[in-house]
């Protein structure tokens, strides 16, 4: 079973004004709007994928933008309670002053495993953090043409899981998942994520006193992890529910399939295929530029329209 998921596949959480959302990953990151799609599960609700010029898996961050108005969750166990995007070791500096002065104060720095981090928060209250890691090798993933090649963020870096009693956690990461522990520093475990060409991780912090999170805005949904073919997610299906995991069927997403399980803990754990990808229905060039829908709602389309607010990505030079 081991290797056979390949790393972070993309991460989804849940926000509140799409125009804001869109501004501050598209504007202030610089990360390519890769598709204007439809939450499928709730087809008259956004579903925002960003990622590097193509989407390619593992630079993909997406969200589900509700409304400013909207219920926000409250943190707690059980949740993804962080998510890290990958940048070049040197960039730090250039990342602390474009956020200070894009308005946003709380920007901290700190160095965990090795490597220099900066943390600040979205317009949602999410806690993104930019780590400069050592090993990606990855290309430059922006397209604001004021952020150089080589400061931009390659792609998504780990995720953090808040756990109440991590053990149960731990095995399943290292047993099913084949996810290998590389260490423990400021009572967070680290470990590598799969098996691909760039390192991707999963941190568990252990928070026995926090009570259960609840799902609302300001927290991250699932996070998805990527298998290369249709016949390797079949074989991993099969090993979770022989493992004890109840586990979705095969689901089409269009631009990928997909299945769910929850691990131990509690969080929502998907694992997506690397295909077909987002260019099957837009070109290179056009990704992000109209409202594509699954054919399911195609018939719906006048009135999902209506529904949902116009948004429109900041300009992007693609390189």
């Amino acid at each position: 079973m081991n290797n056979q998921v390949n790393g972070i596949h993309h991460v989804t959480a849940i926000a509140g004004d799409p125009v804001k959302n869109l501004s501050f990953y598209a504007g202030v990151l610089g990360l390519r709007f890769v598709k204007k799609t439809v939450n499928f599960d709730d087809p008259f609700t956004y579903h925002f994928y960003f990622g590097d010029a193509t989407g390619r898996p593992g630079t993909l961050m997406t969200f589900f933008p509700w409304t400013s108005e909207a219920r926000r969750g409250s943190p707690g166990s059980g949740q993804i309670t962080g998510f890290t995007f990958s940048v070049p070791p040197g960039s730090i500096p250039f990342w602390s002053d474009r956020l200070r002065r894009s308005g946003i104060r709380d920007v901290s720095e700190e160095s965990l495993f090795g490597e220099k981090t900066l943390t600040a928060s979205d317009p949602d209250g999410f806690r993104v953090t930019l780590t400069g890691a050592r090993n990606d090798s990855r290309s430059f993933a922006g397209t604001q043409d004021d952020i150089p090649p080589e400061y931009a963020i390659r792609g998504m870096h780990s995720v953090t899981l808040t756990e109440s009693d991590p053990r149960a956690t731990v095995e399943f990461l290292t047993g099913p998942l084949g996810f290998r522990l590389l260490g423990e520093e400021q009572r967070r475990l680290r470990f590598l994520a799969g098996n691909s060409e760039t390192d991707t991780f999963v941190d568990v912090v252990p928070a026995p006193q926090l009570p259960r999170g609840t799902m609302g805005v300001g927290i991250t949904h699932h996070v998805a992890f990527r298998t290369p073919d249709d016949a390797t997610q079949r074989k991993i299906r099969s090993f979770l529910e022989t493992s004890g995991r109840s586990v979705t069927p095969i689901i089409d997403r269009t631009y990928f399939r997909s299945i769910y399980f929850n691990e131990p803990g509690g969080v929502i754990c998907e694992i997506a295929t690397d295909g077909p990808g987002f260019l099957i229905d837009e070109t290179p060039g056009n990704l992000g530029t109209s409202l594509k829908l699954p054919p399911q709602f195609e018939s719906y389309r006048k009135d999902i329209e209506e529904v949902l607010p116009p948004v429109t990505a900041p300009r992007a030079v693609h390189r």
